[in-house]
């Protein structure tokens, strides 16, 4: 007989992926197959809407609306059976509509801003503005869209008074912006005039 606590063995024993070997054996042939953790950088790890799964997120929307459309379509059957309400199924068929319909519009919502380029992090041009004009510079164009899960892309035009500042200078600047993955820099002097 299994211990009290056997439900929780697999949380204790495997709290998160790891590397391990799995041994086949196939037509008397034996085979180890590794497999092996990756690591995940800082930038895999966040917990902002731009890091978000959307397909893991649309499986539990689907799960949890087959599960509640399920237990309503049965309390409504149920009820109509016990007290002869006629209504109460068709009335569990429409809630149930409406719910999923609520759980697929902030999906849709959400995805769709992916499929346009939406920017997930609406302060982060306001951010890069800020860093930017802190030096004394001109901020002339600055154009921020998502390349990625986690990742955006930036094209910044500047104009500054230091002559000797190079589109190296402001990838430096901007380096503690860690979704940032792509910057392309345009550097313009300004005349003292």
């Amino acid at each position: 007989m299994p211990g009290r606590r056997w439900y929780l063995e697999s949380t204790m024993d495997i709290p998160e992926p790891h590397a391990f070997t799995v041994e086949l054996t196939i037509s008397g042939q034996a085979y180890s197959v590794v497999f092996e953790e990756h690591e995940h950088t800082e930038a895999h790890t966040g917990h902002a809407a731009h890091h978000r799964d959307h397909n893991m997120r649309a499986a539990y929307v689907h799960v949890l609306a087959d599960a509640f459309v399920s237990v309503l379509a049965i309390i409504g059957l149920l009820l109509a059976k016990a007290f002869g309400w006629l209504w109460m199924d068709p009335l569990a068929g429409v809630v149930g509509a409406l719910v999923i319909a609520n759980w697929s519009y902030g999906l849709i919502r959400d995805t769709g801003g992916i499929l346009v380029d939406m920017n997930p992090d609406k302060n982060i041009g306001g951010r890069i503005k800020a860093a930017l004009e802190a030096n004394g510079d001109t901020l002339l164009d600055l154009h921020v869209w998502r390349i990625g899960p986690g990742h955006l892309g930036a094209i910044v035009s500047v104009a500054t008074p230091q002559a000797q500042r190079e589109a190296q200078f402001y990838h430096a600047l901007l380096c503690r912006f860690q979704a940032l993955s792509h910057i392309t820099v345009e550097v313009h002097p300004l005349s003292a005039g």
